[in-house]
């Protein structure tokens, strides 16, 4: 049902109208291809059908085709300064008909739209039918677990839109602690220091479904290096320090 190396083809050749010397671009496209394989582990984990694991890798593969379009459009990848890039990359696909050029059977199309239109969701819609449901998770979690290894490979300015100099002396807002503390994915919406914008990233820990989306996370360890990070504000440090203290104990109790 699902050809992978046309779909590899078509997503190389998709991506090559891009400026392929953008580390941005260079970020989304390794992304990409980390976050379908994410899925596939998650898919074939839960023990489904070997059609239902290359669906699943599909949607890591599709899920933010909007991405590139909206770093050409508006520079940045930050939505709210532009565009919801999962509904865009939603649109792109099915309304402007990108979806063709990955030759898939039509009766998959539901099931891949709403994923990836729901895959930046704060929460998941209630009223999506369980298998619909099943692959938001799985595209979720595959994408939150490479998000940690993202925030280490690449420097702040192509991750978070800022600088170095701008993280030196920034603090954690009082309203991002307080959801990391309680186990709440921190939403976008109340973000508004640069350090913010990591401690929102490391908060998708909790936001994780499957079992074995912690024990990867756990193993790579990249979200360990992302809560090392330190700066000149001793209040930060402190934070930090009690957020990193609060997520390793969960993933030891949950993982």
């Amino acid at each position: 049902m699902i050809d992978r190396e046309l779909v590899k083809r078509e997503f190389k050749s998709y991506v090559s109208g891009y400026d392929i010397n953008d580390d941005k671009i260079k970020l989304k496209v390794l992304h990409t291809y980390k976050v379908a394989s994410n899925c596939e582990n998650i898919a074939t984990s839960l023990n489904l059908s070997s059609s239902d694991v290359d669906l699943a890798w599909l949607i890591g593969m599709l899920h933010d085709i909007g991405r590139f379009e909206q770093l050409r459009r508006f520079h940045t990848f930050i939505d709210k300064d532009s565009i919801d890039h999962a509904k865009f990359g939603a649109n792109l696909l099915f309304n402007e008909g990108l979806i063709d050029r990955f030759k898939v059977d039509g009766k998959l199309y539901p099931v891949i739209e709403s994923a990836i239109r729901f895959h930046n969701y704060f929460v998941l819609p209630c009223d999506i039918d369980e298998r619909t449901l099943l692959f938001a998770k799985i595209i979720r979690d595959a994408d939150k677990t490479d998000i940690f290894r993202v925030a280490v490979e690449f420097s702040a300015a192509v991750v978070y839109d800022t600088t170095e100099e701008a993280l030196k002396d920034a603090s954690i807002s009082d309203e991002v602690l307080d959801a990391s503390l309680k186990h709440l994915t921190v939403d976008k919406e109340i973000r508004k220091s640069p350090v913010d914008y990591i401690v929102s990233h490391i908060s998708l820990v909790y936001g994780l479904y499957f079992p074995v989306s912690l024990k990867v996370v756990k193993d790579q360890g990249f979200l360990q290096k992302v809560m090392d990070f330190r700066n000149d504000n001793p209040q930060t440090n402190e934070r930090m320090k009690l957020i990193s203290d609060e997520v390793n104990s969960y993933i030891e109790e949950c993982g």
